[in-house]
C-alpha cells in the first residue's frame, strides 16, 4: 500500500533531485516527487529505511548526502534539528560537497533562523543557493501533498524550486530573505500554541458543565470560533485520542526556537512560554509522542 495519498501533479520537465531524511514528513514528500516524474535519489541515516522507500517507488539511494546530491539541480532535506541539518550539509560527506555550482539546497526542517542564515552564507561561498523552507500541514499534509511551505532566500532560487516543490504542496510562498521562512514558521507555532490551549480549556469547561461537546463543536464551528484545530482536533480531543499528528516533543522543540529568537529580538511571548511549560507537564505524564492537542489531558 502506497505511503502517499492521491495528488494531481503539474506537468513539468523531469528534474534530477535529491531528498535527505525519510522521517514521517520526508518519506511521503520524496514519494510525491517521484510520482510527479522527477528522478529522485534519497539518503537516510538508517539505510534500511531508504532501501525500503526505494523499493516502493523505484528510485535510487545513496550512502552519503554528498553522493545523493551529486548531479541534482535541487537537494531537499527534512531532518530533526539544527545539528542534524549541519551534519547533512557540511563536511566531506555533506550535501554541499556533492552539489554542483548553481544547484539549490531546500531545507524543510523546522530549525533556527541563525542556522539558515549561516548555511545560506556557506552555500554562497561555494556557488550554491540555499532556501529555508519549513512546512505546515503535519503528516497528513505531507502524505496528501498539501503542505504549506514558507520560504526565505533569493528570489531567483525560489523561482527555480517552486514548481518542483508544488509536487507535495498546496502553497509555496517566498516571505523574505534568508531566515524569513524559519521566522514565519515560528509565527505559525506561536499562533497554534495559544489556539490549542484555548480549545483545550473550552472543551474541558464544556465537559465539566455536562454539555454534549461533539454537538457544541459543530455549532460553534460555524461561527467566529472556527479554526483548523477545532475542525480537525476538537472531535478527537473529546474522544480522548492523541496517538497521531504532531508530537508534543516536536512542538516543544519548535517553541524553544520561538522563545530563543524572542530573547534576541525583544518580542514578548507570555502565552507561548506558558504553553511550553504546559507541554512539559504533558511530557511528564508520558505524552512525549502524543499529538499536540493532548494539552487537554492536563485539565481532565
Amino acid at each position: 500500500m502506497s505511503s502517499i495519498g492521491p495528488k494531481t501533479y503539474e506537468c513539468l520537465p523531469p528534474q534530477r533531485v535529491a531528498f535527505l531524511g525519510l522521517g514521517v514528513m520526508g518519506l511521503p514528500m520524496a514519494g510525491h516527487l517521484v510520482r510527479a516524474g522527477h528522478h529522485v535519489t534519497v539518503y537516510n541515516r538508517t539505510a534500511a529505511k531508504a532501501q525500503a522507500w526505494a523499493a516502493e517507488f523505484g528510485a535510487a539511494t545513496a550512502a552519503t548526502p554528498a553522493l545523493a546530491a551529486r548531479g541534482a539541480a535541487i537537494v531537499y532535506a527534512c531532518v530533526g534539528n539544527d545539528d542534524d541539518l549541519r551534519s547533512i550539509t557540511l563536511g566531506p560527506d555533506g550535501a554541499f560537497a556533492g552539489m554542483e555550482p548553481g544547484a539549490v539546497f531546500v531545507d524543510h526542517t523546522t530549525a533556527s533562523a541563525n542556522v539558515a542564515r549561516g548555511l545560506w552564507e556557506q552555500a554562497r561561498t561555494q556557488g550554491l543557493h540555499f532556501v529555508d523552507a519549513p512546512v505546515s500541514g503535519g503528516q497528513a499534509g505531507a502524505v496528501n501533498g498539501l503542505l504549506t511551505v514558507m520560504c526565505g532566500g533569493e528570489q531567483a532560487a525560489f523561482d527555480a524550486i517552486k514548481p518542483v516543490t508544488m509536487a507535495f504542496s498546496r502553497a509555496v510562498t517566498r516571505v523574505g530573505d534568508s531566515g524569513a521562512g524559519q521566522l514565519a514558521k515560528m509565527v505559525n507555532q506561536i499562533c497554534i500554541a495559544g489556539l490549542v490551549q484555548g480549545l483545550s480549556e473550552g472543551i474541558a469547561f464544556g465537559q465539566r458543565a455536562g454539555l454534549d461537546m461533539r454537538l457544541v463543536l459543530q455549532v460553534i464551528g460555524k461561527g467566529a470560533a472556527q479554526s483548523w484545530q477545532m475542525d480537525n482536533r476538537g472531535p478527537t480531543m473529546v474522544e480522548d485520542r492523541f496517538d497521531f499528528g504532531f508530537a508534543v516533543d516536536w512542538m516543544r522543540k519548535d517553541l524553544g526556537l520561538c522563545l530563543e529568537e524572542a530573547r534576541h529580538n525583544g518580542a514578548k511571548l507570555p502565552v507561548a512560554a506558558l504553553v511550553d511549560q504546559f507541554y512539559a507537564d504533558v511530557q511528564a505524564m508520558g505524552g512525549q509522542r502524543w499529538d499536540t492537542s493532548s494539552l487537554i489531558k492536563r485539565l481532565t
